[in-house]
């Protein structure tokens, strides 16, 4: 009997301090995207992809239609951003962040790319979800 209590109590403790905060959530999703911010801007695009799940269903939905895949998503930002100047510095306008469910979130800003080859800048939302311990991209709506 005291060996199932014991067991008991030390599955209640665990799953208690594994659990995270809205607070801690959201920090480390801004975190995950800083990382890509300063990534992209050394225009080391699988850098920033790392932010990305790695998986044939994460999508991306944007002007030119919905992507599949985190390789092909890959394969069209080196497209469209070969070279540094192309890629310029990134940086984000968070606007919102908001949980979806348990392991999951939104997020909801502004990009703005400072290039030598002309400045851009859009808006986007994109979805977070835990995966493995670790936050990833698993679907993102930029224009």
């Amino acid at each position: 009997m005291q060996k199932v209590l014991l067991v008991c109590y030390l599955t209640i403790f665990i799953s208690c301090t594994s659990q995270t905060t809205e607070k801690e959530d959201k920090d480390a999703i801004k975190t995950v995207m800083k990382a890509q911010g300063i990534a992209w801007s050394k225009n080391d695009l699988e850098g920033f992809m790392k932010g990305y799940w790695k998986n044939d269903s994460l999508k991306f939905y944007g002007s030119s239609g919905i992507t599949y895949g985190w390789k092909q998503t890959l394969a069209n930002y080196k497209k469209s951003y070969p070279t540094k100047e192309h890629s310029g510095t990134l940086t984000f306008k968070i606007e919102d962040v908001s949980k979806i469910d348990t392991g999951s979130y939104w997020v909801m800003g502004q990009y703005f790319l400072k290039r030598t080859v002309g400045d851009t800048n859009g808006v986007f939302i994109i979805i977070f979800k835990k995966i493995n311990g670790e936050w990833k991209i698993v679907a993102d709506m930029s224009c």
